[in-house]
């Protein structure tokens, strides 16, 4: 696996933050600015790897693994810390996200 795809691994899994500190960031109580500022310095780190894989990984491929990899992330991180539905049909679908990611690494020079 070359240093590019690493990249973009890390950039996938960065991209799980974002959501999850804008999520936490604003509530009807108050505005939480630690968790805006998580989810402003993850965007940076993602988008900045993000950029860094697709000097060799094509841009199209880069950035369907980069939001495949932050949805799964995103779908699981909300079942298990916000209690999100859970329900079979959500899994197979985000299932055809994760064959999509591999069938994509798998046709990648």
């Amino acid at each position: 696996m070359s240093i590019e795809w690493i990249y973009l691994i890390l950039a996938g899994l960065f991209e799980w933050g974002w959501p999850v500190g804008l999520k936490l960031g604003k509530t009807e109580e108050a505005t939480n600015w630690y968790w805006l500022s998580f989810a402003a310095v993850t965007m940076i780190i993602s988008g900045a790897l993000l950029m860094l894989a697709q000097q060799v990984i094509p841009m199209g491929t880069a950035y369907a693994v980069w939001t495949g990899i932050g949805s799964v992330g995103a779908f699981v991180l909300g079942i298990l810390l916000f209690k999100e539905s859970a329900e079979i049909k959500r899994f197979i679908f985000v299932g055809l996200i994760i064959a999509g990611i591999v069938g994509l690494k798998l046709s990648s020079h």
